[in-house]
């Protein structure tokens, strides 16, 4: 996410007792059936990757170095995904205990000329066909938050999104980032290739994607503006390219209170008060090839923000 939360975006006072799974509360709309520790698991138990498939899994890491000492590996080792996007890393040179090098032999890394800020990374059982960083025309506000892989079966765009700031200072730089983003998406839809734009795109779509709406209508990440430029992603273009599509809301249109991030503050883990801004964004072509796309909810306490994992069949990795 990258900006903390304040008492008025988030009331620690409303902690409440909901009785139902996935109640509407002054709180908003909550799932009391997920977890909610606030220690980074020493196992995970997840589900066997289907025979056929490839797994993809997206994470802002809230600084990896720090996310390392938590237990970040463990993650790693337990989910053993065929590619991996890190976002925030706040690295500006590769880290060597990131992932083991003989099952990850392809990693790419970006970074922001301010140390410690933003950063992105991509770590690949595959060789890509090509990698870019940054977006076309934008590089130089861009290049440590978007790399894009090439593989035979789709380009994925691995991404960290502009945070709009506190008191929205950044907000029409975001909105000049998300215009780029979205001629860059078009473009390689022009070029008639099968896009997967993936990351924290720090942007809570609906309001069933954030805990608290109505108390955040000018709150980073929920903005009007922020909201409207994603949406335009989603609808087909002027030119009638086709719009892409949110894989977990697609997949789970009438779920509530599953959220991505999770602020420190406030105990807002304990009380399951989250925002849902981590995204698998695709083409339309790509959605008879999703098997299932999947929040890590417990995987939490390494990093503010939780993974989100995509699995898809009937794709080619090498040529």
């Amino acid at each position: 996410m990258g900006v903390k939360r304040n008492s008025s975006t988030i009331d620690e006072s409303a902690t409440g007792s909901p009785k139902t799974k996935a109640q509407k509360t002054s709180t908003g709309p909550i799932d009391t059936s997920l977890p909610n520790n606030k220690v980074f698991p020493e196992n995970f138990d997840f589900p066997e990757k289907p025979e056929g498939t490839i797994k993809i899994s997206s994470y802002n890491v809230a600084s990896l170095n720090a996310s390392i000492k938590k237990g970040f590996n463990k993650y790693v080792d337990a989910e053993d995904a065929d590619i991996l996007c890190l976002q925030e890393t706040k690295v500006n040179s590769p880290v060597s205990t990131a992932v083991n090098d003989k099952v990850y032999k392809y990693r790419y890394w970006s970074y922001e000329d301010k140390k410690g800020y933003g950063g992105t990374a991509i770590f690949s059982k595959y060789k890509p066909l090509s990698v870019t960083y940054g977006l076309p025309g934008y590089e130089d506000k861009s290049r440590g938050r978007v790399i894009t892989a090439s593989f035979p079966s789709f380009v994925i765009i691995a991404c960290y999104v502009l945070n709009a700031g506190d008191k929205l200072k950044s907000l029409d730089e975001r909105r000049v980032f998300n215009s780029y983003m979205e001629k860059h998406i078009r473009a390689l839809q022009k070029d008639n290739k099968s896009v997967i734009w993936c990351g924290d795109l720090n942007v809570a779509h609906t309001a069933d994607d954030l805990a608290r709406p109505k108390t955040n209508e000018r709150s980073a990440g929920f903005t009007i503006e922020e909201r409207t430029d994603f949406s335009k992603v989603l609808a087909p273009s002027s030119d009638n390219i086709p719009g892409l599509i949110d894989t977990w809301r697609h997949l789970h249109p009438d779920t509530k209170g599953h959220y991505t991030y999770y602020s420190y503050r406030f105990a807002c883990r304990d009380k399951l008060l989250g925002w849902r801004l981590d995204y698998f964004v695709i083409t339309p072509d790509l959605l008879d090839k999703v098997v299932s796309c999947d929040i890590r909810h417990e995987a939490w306490g390494a990093s503010d923000h939780v993974p989100l994992v995509l699995v898809l069949k009937d794709v080619k990795m090498t040529e």
